[in-house]
């Protein structure tokens, strides 16, 4: 007979480590502040300096308990525990071409080419549940699915929606502007994530030293839950220092992304992070990550918002697709066959979110190739990966 699965309960974190990292000092947006003018004035500037040096930041008083979030831990957890082969039954058809929403396993890209190490993360994205995408899962999630509906729900409606709002009224903007934008009966490619990097031995860390190098995302914000086990480090946009990020209790780290970037034209800066090995005192587990990638609805054009009067007093009127006279995407996504169809052809120019996610899945790269770390995806986009 089957096992049963275990109820859900309290998610045991690993010990923090006690090695002294250089850790990033980074604000903290406090949104029990937030609904009254002279609150939301402040949070807003706190923000827009969070999102101009750093790009990554605190948010703390949001009406979700860590009880709530614990028990997301424990789902994710539980369903990196299945077999290997039971998960790869919701692996999506289309993963060489760009769709995400399902399980990815893990090794796709190779590490070393010398030894052939290959990544060890396993993903699991759970689109939006607004109707516009299908729901299959495995038992442990699929049991679960109302708590983890309610889960990311509340999360735009008490993350997303106070930051979006306290965004626009940064950039002078009405209010509602970027709210309208996300919100959350339309369709966009929001997605929910259960990570899971594996561990490596001592001797493979030496080796490798990054398990992930740096990059920026490619949506609106990226939350990502109190994570004990360090590993996140991010790029000062001002001095070009790496320095870690310290798990804070009772938060969410938030960063910028490149979709906000584009649509500010450079002002809001899009975060350059990465995953090094862990310090060593906690190089003997696995590091479990929940996250939630916030995009715009897939037929908004990431054009410079031209009406905020800040942008304008700041210089900020173009963003890199309008300064090169290349045609401007919307985050609308399809399948794409092969990277060179995507370079050749211009009925593809309209497709950011799978242009990108396409060539984030690209399997069997290896660390270092310049044809792929420097791929122009789109006319006047080309990725960059930093070390």
């Amino acid at each position: 007979m089957p096992v049963p699965v275990p109820e859900l309960g309290s998610y045991n974190f690993v010990a923090e480590t006690k090695e002294n990292l250089d850790w990033a000092d980074l604000i903290t947006i406090d949104l029990s502040l937030f609904g009254t003018p002279e609150g939301n004035k402040q949070l807003a500037q706190t923000l827009i300096k969070g999102v101009r040096e750093d790009g990554f930041f605190y948010v703390k008083g949001f009406n979700i308990s860590q009880e709530r979030v614990n028990r997301q831990f424990s789902i994710g957890k539980q369903l990196y525990d299945i077999p290997v082969e039971d998960k790869l039954k919701y692996v999506p058809k289309g993963l060489d071409n760009g769709e995400f929403n399902g399980y990815v396993p893990a090794g796709r890209r190779i590490l070393d080419a010398a030894s052939g190490l290959r990544d060890r993360v396993e993903v699991y994205n759970i689109p939006k549940f607004n109707g516009d995408f299908t729901h299959e899962h495995p038992e442990i999630v699929e049991k679960n699915l109302p708590e983890i509906e309610e889960f990311a729900r509340s999360l735009h409606s008490e993350v997303l929606d106070p930051l979006h709002t306290l965004l626009a009224l940064a950039l002078e903007l009405p209010e509602d502007h970027f709210r309208n934008i996300h919100t959350y009966d339309k369709k966009s490619e929001d997605h929910l994530r259960y990570m899971k990097y594996g561990k490596f031995t001592p001797e493979e860390n030496l080796k490798l030293g990054l398990w992930g190098r740096g990059h920026t995302d490619l949506g609106s914000f990226t939350l990502l839950f109190r994570q004990p086990v360090a590993a996140l480090q991010i790029r000062n946009h001002t001095t070009g220092e790496w320095k870690w990020v310290k798990p804070q209790d009772g938060t969410v780290t938030v960063n910028t992304c490149d979709a906000l970037n584009l649509l500010t034209g450079g002002y809001v800066r899009s975060t350059i992070h990465r995953v090094a090995a862990p310090p060593k005192d906690q190089q003997h587990v696995d590091r479990l990550g929940l996250l939630y990638f916030s995009r715009p609805h897939n037929d908004v054009p990431l054009a410079t918002v031209k009406e905020s009067p800040v942008l304008q007093r700041e210089g900020y009127i173009q963003n890199s697709f309008e300064a090169s006279g290349n045609p401007v995407p919307t985050m609308e996504g399809a399948s794409i066959h092969h990277l060179t169809d995507l370079l050749a052809t211009d009925c593809m120019q309209t497709e950011w979110t799978f242009a990108k996610q396409k060539w984030q899945r690209t399997k069997n790269v290896v660390r270092g190739d310049p044809n792929f770390e420097t791929a122009q995806i789109l006319p006047g986009w080309n990725e960059k990966v930093y070390a």
